[in-house]
Order: C-alpha cells, then sequence, then structure tokens
C-alpha cells in the first residue's frame, strides 16, 4: 500500500487519518506533520501514525495530501519543495493532493517542481463523520492513475465525483457550504417549533431526525418508487404531500416567500465568493 503523509493535523487531517486506520490501512503506512507538538503526540497517540517533519514526509510518501488552511499552503509548499524536486516526477514523486479550499491546481504547481501530478480536492465537514462529499479535479499533470489513486484514498471517508476545474467553484457553493444550508434550515425548524410552544430538547430532536432520515431517503435506490435509479427529490417530496394537507400548507407558504430563489441566490453568492477568493490566491 502507499504511504500516505498528511501535511496538517487539524480536523479535515485527522478526518482522513483516522478514516484510513478505520479502513484497514496500516499505521506504519501514514505519516503527519503537525507543527504544535502537543497535537502531533495527540494523533501518534489515538491513531498510532508517525509524526514526521516536512522534508521528511516528503521522501517518504507516496501521496502527499495538502491539509492545512489555504492561508497556510505556500509555506506548506514551499517547506517540500526542495525534496520533492530531487525525486523522478516518472514515478518516484509523490501524488499532491490538495484539500485547501479555493485554491486552483496552477497555484499550487506554481510552488512544486515542473510535472508533479496534483489534484484538487473540495471536501465538506461530514468527513469528519465519514460522510464527505469530495470533488475532484485533476491539474496538469494528473492523469487517470493519480485521479484513482486519489478516489481510492478518499473512499475511507465518503463519496467522490470527478468535475472538470471550471465547475470548483460551484461544486464549493452546492457541497462545500452546503451542510451549512441544511443547518440553518434544522436551525429555523427547531426555532419555529420552540416558538410554537415545543420544548426545545423535543423540537431538537424531531428536527435531527427527520433530516437524517431525509437524507436516508435521498441516497437510498428505490425510495421514491422507481427502481434502479438514483431517487429524485422532487419525487420523494411529492410522495410526502397530500392534496389540501399540511405538507402541502406548509410548502405553499415556503414557495410563496421564495425559499428556490433565496437558495438560488445564496448558491450563487458562494460561487461567486469562491471565484473571488481563488483570484486573491492566484
Amino acid at each position: 500500500m502507499e504511504t500516505v503523509a498528511v501535511l496538517g493535523g487539524g480536523k479535515i487531517g485527522e478526518a482522513l487519518l483516522g478514516g484510513l486506520v478505520a479502513a484497514g490501512r496500516a499505521p506504519g503506512e501514514l505519516l503527519v506533520v503537525e507543527a504544535v507538538a502537543t497535537r502531533a503526540a495527540e494523533l501518534g497517540e489515538r491513531y498510532g501514525i508517525g509524526a514526521v517533519d516536512a522534508a521528511e514526509a516528503a521522501r517518504r510518501a507516496d501521496v502527499l495530501v495538502v491539509a492545512v488552511k489555504p492561508g497556510d499552503v505556500p509555506a506548506a509548499l514551499d517547506q517540500v519543495h526542495d525534496v520533492l524536486a530531487g525525486r523522478r516526477p516518472d514515478g518516484d514523486r509523490p501524488t499532491v493532493v490538495s484539500l485547501a479550499a479555493g485554491i486552483p491546481t496552477a497555484s499550487l504547481e506554481a510552488r512544486l517542481p515542473a510535472d508533479t501530478a496534483v489534484v484538487r480536492v473540495m471536501p465538506n465537514t461530514p468527513m469528519l463523520v465519514g460522510r464527505a462529499m469530495c470533488v475532484l479535479s485533476p491539474g496538469a499533470a494528473a492523469g487517470e492513475v493519480e485521479l484513482a489513486l486519489t478516489e481510492g484514498l478518499l473512499a475511507a471517508v465518503g463519496r467522490t465525483v470527478r468535475v472538470p476545474e471550471s465547475q470548483q467553484d460551484l461544486a464549493t457553493a452546492l457541497s462545500g457550504s452546503g451542510p451549512a444550508y441544511v443547518f440553518l434550515l434544522a436551525e429555523a425548524m427547531i426555532d419555529a417549533g420552540v416558538a410554537l410552544g415545543m420544548p426545545r430538547a423535543t423540537a431538537t430532536e424531531l428536527v435531527t431526525a427527520t433530516v437524517e432520515g431525509a437524507g436516508g431517503l435521498l441516497t437510498t435506490p428505490g425510495s421514491d418508487g422507481r427502481e434502479g435509479v438514483a431517487p429524485h427529490p422532487g419525487l420523494l417530496r411529492e410522495a410526502v404531500t397530500s392534496p389540501g394537507g399540511t405538507t402541502a400548507a406548509a410548502l405553499g407558504t415556503l414557495e410563496a416567500e421564495g425559499l428556490r430563489t433565496a437558495l438560488a441566490r445564496a448558491v450563487a453568492a458562494a460561487r461567486d465568493r469562491s471565484v473571488a477568493l481563488g483570484r486573491q490566491d492566484g
């Protein structure tokens, strides 16, 4: 198996390492680079993995995962540049997988030795519970081998989909930021229940279980009555909506208040902000 080195031991870095260990990766195949000594020791104790410096990670890795904050990416890549330059790009040099939001592959490649294979990934926070949606785009030197390698790696923490890099900003708006939209909806539903007289604990239990169950229906083939195809949210919604019933009354109000328009504008705003951040980085 490949040796995977993760630059950054924060929540996302730990989620990936923990997922790999849970999926059966031997701790000896995993390395972490973490500047805070107490945090490095914590990860080592929790998962049995080795904490190394950036140069050692660059020497030993088959896959080098960049899991630091976007603003820390330039410094992290500068630390590994010279070691990577000493490794051949024709099979010996590691694939660099970036989990840093908003940074284009061209910006990553500019700080790495020529012909380094880079795969840009937009994960989302459900990675923390093994249910990530990770969106992949290859850089100039990355091909099918590197994409398949990255998909195999990320399978330990959720699902993957490939998109052209031109769609990464939109993917960020839909998937990367998407959990926050769901959390806001759940929060608003809970608050509505409390305002109408239900205890907050009861409202919270009802809403969180409902969101979880609805997500299960959305991801269960055949749940909308059509066998062999992915469920369609519109059909699932129709199945819950009896003519003249309570759900129809609620949905009518949401439509009248412009829920769809608000969400469309929100996704566009998130996409535009992602584009702007990428330009600032470049």
